[in-house]
């Protein structure tokens, strides 16, 4: 299980560390950061599956991509005794983020390009450093494997050993250092952070893919876009949580069922209510009905992940809703950690007392975490480059 999420010079992001429970709920006003957050998450995910900078050049490149205010803040700034003003750079242009969990840890340093090195691609940034370490926090007794420019690292019996001299600038030592040179440990590390799942692209629009019938296999996992879900609720049902699944739909649209017509091979999705004389087809439902049916195929998996992280999940959803899927989101942290991002103060109370709350508020144009003074803030230091 994660414990710690931590990331410096991300957006609003300039210096923030979170400590994370079995269930983590982040809330906040509108701009306080808590999409950045939830980008940062997404940016780790990345590292491992070796998109991280070229999910950095779609936000623009570093140059739009890394904290906008000054370098530090000082007390009299906070104070409002001087005006916000840049102050002089200390360290080089950096944007940071890691995680430590119950076992391993993982950090990554990025920076701006070498300006010796002429290219194209100069909005992309470079991979100066990546660190693994053993246990809750980053240390160096603790450390594992870790690359410094193009050259790879780990520590074993007889000490310090090269595992590459030539990665590239632009690829993470996870994603292209090979299976056959990385321990067991990293390669844990690495199929764990690429099984994390995000959704928060669910298309409910008359166009979505969810609303069409199409070749359904047994499906443990929801796609990213929804294009599956009948083959999900299917699979579910027959495999899966179905009580839970009923349970869920109940909950939402009293008295209702939802199945799965099956024709020459290809899945349609339908959902029968009360007084209705026939059931309604996914393309007949509406975008909340839809996008309830679709969390619950993705919260409900057979094949739960280490880490599922839900961003706004209440989009579109009537508020009658948000009980049922506090339920799912319930029964689902009984297999997986959970990190929700949400705007909805009722949601996040139907989860109850036993979660973990982290509310994100902006001073100065900085993201902090409410009521975190220094002895709240979980354990953390950035590895050196």
């Amino acid at each position: 299980m994660l414990t710690t999420l931590a990331v410096a010079g991300y957006r609003s992001l300039r210096d923030v560390v979170v400590g994370l429970d079995r269930v983590t709920v982040v809330t906040g006003a509108n701009g306080t950061g808590k999409s950045s957050l939830y980008r940062a998450l997404r940016l780790l995910a990345e590292s491992a599956r070796g998109g991280v900078v070229a999910a950095l050049a779609r936000e623009g490149g570093l140059p739009s991509a890394t904290w906008a205010g000054p370098e530090t803040i000082s007390g009299s700034m906070r104070r409002g005794e001087q005006p916000v003003q840049g102050t002089r750079r200390t360290g080089p242009v950096r944007l940071q983020v890691g995680f430590a969990s119950d076992d391993l840890g993982y950090a990554m340093d990025l920076g701006l390009p070498k300006p010796d090195m002429p290219t194209v691609f100069d909005l992309d940034p470079e991979i100066k450093a990546e660190h693994v370490w053993s246990g809750p926090a980053p240390r160096p007794a603790a450390m594992l494997t870790q690359r410094h420019g193009a050259v790879a690292t780990s520590r074993g019996d007889a000490g310090w050993q090269e595992l590459s001299r030539t990665l590239r600038p632009y690829e993470s030592m996870l994603a292209e250092t090979g299976d056959a040179v990385l321990s067991p440990e990293l390669l844990d590390l690495r199929e764990r952070m690429r099984g994390w799942r995000f959704y928060d692209h669910l298309r409910t629009d008359a166009h979505a893919p969810a609303r069409a019938a199409a070749v359904g296999t047994r499906t443990p996992v929801l796609a990213g876009d929804g294009a599956d879900l009948a083959a999900a609720i299917a699979t579910i049902q027959e495999i899966g949580r179905a009580d839970a699944l009923a349970a869920a739909v109940d909950g939402a649209f009293e008295g209702s069922t939802v199945g799965v017509d099956v024709a020459a091979g290809r899945f349609t999705l339908w959902l029968r209510q009360p007084g209705m004389l026939r059931p309604l087809r996914a393309e007949e439902l509406s975008d909340g009905t839809l996008r309830f049916l679709l969390l619950a195929a993705a919260l409900l998996s057979p094949r739960p992940p280490e880490l599922f992280v839900l961003n706004e999940p209440e989009t579109s959803l009537h508020p009658d809703m948000l009980a049922p899927l506090a339920g799912m989101i319930a029964a689902a942290a009984e297999h997986t950690q959970i990190i929700l991002v949400t705007h909805s103060a009722t949601l996040a109370g139907a989860l109850g007392d036993d979660v973990a709350r982290v509310e994100l508020v902006k001073e100065l144009g900085e993201t902090r975490v409410a009521d975190q003074g220094v002895l709240d803030r979980p354990s953390w230091s950035w590895p050196k480059r």
